[in-house]
Parts: structure tokens; sequence; C-alpha cells
């Protein structure tokens, strides 16, 4: 149910005569397209982290689309920056990214407005290894250790720098393991001190022995870490299309706010239902239950409303982390009049 644990991972596969590649470089999506049975039809491509794709097969197969006459077309796709240059390149009409791909994509020149949104705080949290759980007990232990992340520069990095610079720790002492999105193994063997991990990764290493020292995940954390909700997921368009979209994308936000508003409310195994069966290949039904039902109400709003300070908050910490260089206007970003 994360990109920290192969399990949950979707399965590879073609989309026929959909080949992003033409479209955008280094894009790789993977077969699992879900669309509903409708007139006007719509292509989204979003990453393949599970707690992402929630709300987004939770709405499909809750009827929401085609409701509003859209057949939306779900495109799993390599992570957010793979999801993002498909919307920039043309292979698809709306990217859903973490806040934070969309900022350094806009920084560098892409055409690119973001106009609904569908996470309210970051899908990661810094575990310590069962082996050292006793030795590391604040930020601050972390200074001479190795410490997992999937990539310099990814959110999980930029977030993590953020947070030791705001605590006074020197990051220059940390080494940063670069170990892809799945590190849950090298944590649970202690070949790192500590990891940003996701669920179900994160679950695991507090059941094997391991200490948190914070979870994004938790809004009550968040506002303790961040001063309150932290702009994650939220859907994108093409600039220049607004005219001839916004009809559609009033309707797609629409769908999509029904859809976060009644995830909340049912019970976790109306949500699993609703994903594709090659989501949990492997998982275990009852743990993503229980983590859904856990973080629903931390994670997702029950508006698509963007919430401005949400937003700066993420681009305050990619500039104090040094990720953002460059001087990025929300105002220019942000589309706040399509949600009205």
């Amino acid at each position: 149910m994360s990109c920290c644990q192969d399990a949950y991972r979707p399965a590879q596969g073609r989309l026929g005569r959909r080949e992003l590649l033409q479209g955008a470089a280094g894009v790789a999506a993977l077969g699992l397209v879900r669309p509903a049975r409708s007139a006007e039809r719509v292509r989204l491509a979003f990453c393949s982290q599970l707690l992402c794709v929630v709300p987004y097969e939770f709405t499909r197969a809750s009827g929401h689309f085609e409701a509003e006459g859209l057949e939306v077309e779900l495109v799993y796709t390599r992570g957010g920056n793979a999801a993002m240059q498909a919307l920039v390149g043309g292979a698809v009409d709306y990217a859903a990214t973490s806040f934070d791909v969309a900022v350094q994509a806009f920084a560098n020149g892409a055409p690119i407005r973001r106009f609904a949104t569908t996470g309210r705080l970051p899908l990661f949290a810094l575990a310590v290894a069962p082996a050292f759980a006793g030795q590391v007990t604040a930020l601050a232990d972390l200074e001479g250790r190795r410490v997992g992340v999937s990539a310099l520069g990814n959110a999980d990095h930029t977030l993590l720098l953020f947070l030791l610079k705001r605590a006074g720790v020197d990051a220059a002492r940390i080494e940063f393991a670069v170990l892809g999105p799945n590190l849950f193994e090298a944590l649970r063997r202690g070949q790192v001190a500590a990891g940003m991990v996701q669920e179900p990764a994160l679950t695991l290493i507090r059941e094997s022995g391991g200490r948190v020292l914070f979870n994004a995940m938790d809004m009550d954390q968040a506002r303790a870490l961040f001063g309150g909700p932290y702009e994650f997921m939220g859907v994108a368009y093409r600039a220049e299309e607004r005219a001839e979209r916004l009809d559609q994308m009033q309707r797609l936000a629409r769908a999509l706010e029904q859809g976060l508003r009644g995830l909340r409310r049912v019970p976790p195994r109306r949500l699993r239902e609703a994903l594709p069966r090659e989501l949990l290949v492997g998982g275990d039904p009852a743990l993503f239950e229980r983590v859904v039902g856990t973080y629903r109400a931390s994670l997702y709003p029950e508006t698509v409303a963007i919430d401005v300070e949400a937003c700066a908050r993420v681009v305050e910490a990619l500039t104090l982390s040094g990720a953002l260089t460059r001087k990025v206007e929300l105002a220019q970003l942000l589309d706040l009049e399509v949600v009205g």
C-alpha cells in the first residue's frame, strides 16, 4: 500500500496504444486503468502510492465521475514527476501529484496550474530501526549516523532537511543513504539507523520494536511540525487550456469532493474494495483497512478547495531545505477560481 513495500506496488503493464513515453520522457505507466462508462473521456495521471490513490479510485467506484458526465481514465505512473511529465508533454489531460512536484515543475518553467487538492499532509514518517531504538530518541541523535531516503531531493529528503534545520541539527553530519522507495528491509535489518517511510512500513517497523521520531501523517503532529496542514496531493492542468477545460475541471472537482466526503465515513472495507486488486496483491487487506482507518481523517480534506497557507508551508520548507532556489509566486501557480 505504499512504495515502501513491494507487495503493494501495482504490476507493470502496457496501456495499449497509450504510449506515454512519446509524450513525456521517463514516464513508465502501469497497467491499471479503471475508466467509468460515460461520454466525456478524461485522462488523469498520478503516482502509484496507495494512500494517494484512495480518493481517486473511491470516487470512480462510487460513480461520482460518471454522475458528472466524465469517463475518467486513471493512469498509474512511477512517481509524481512522471505524472507531471506526462501532463506537460501532452500525454494526459491532468496530473495529480504532491505539491512539491508541482512547485518544482512550475519553478522550472512548466506551464501548469493547480486547481484542486485531495491530500493535506505528506505521507512520510521518520522511523528508527529496531536495532537503534534505544540510541536514537531525537533528531539530534541522527548526527554521525546513516539515514535512509528514497532519493536526494525527493519530497521525503527535503522534508527531513527542513525539519532538521528547524531543530538546529547539522544535516552535513548525517549520511543520507539513497535506497529508493523500498527502504523497509534496510531499516528493519539495521543497515540504516533511521529512514523516511510511508505505510505500511511505519506500522511494521513500530511493531518490530522500532521508534517513530515524527509522523507527518498525523494531523496533531503536523500542527506541531508545520503549524497546520501541509499541502500534498492535488490536480494540475496545462495553463493554456484553462478556458476550454473550465467546465470539465469544475465537474472533475465536484466529483472528487463527493468522493473525499464519502471516504471519511464509509467502513474501511469499502475503500479497499474500491481499489484495483493488483494494488493489494500479496498484501494484507486487514492491515490496509487498519492503516486507512487510522489516517483518513488527517490525510484527506472534505473539500477540494486549495488551502493557500498549507501551500505556503511547502514552499517555505523547500526554500529553507535548499531544494527550491527560485522564487515561486503562489498566485501564479494556484488557480483558486475553478473551485468556488
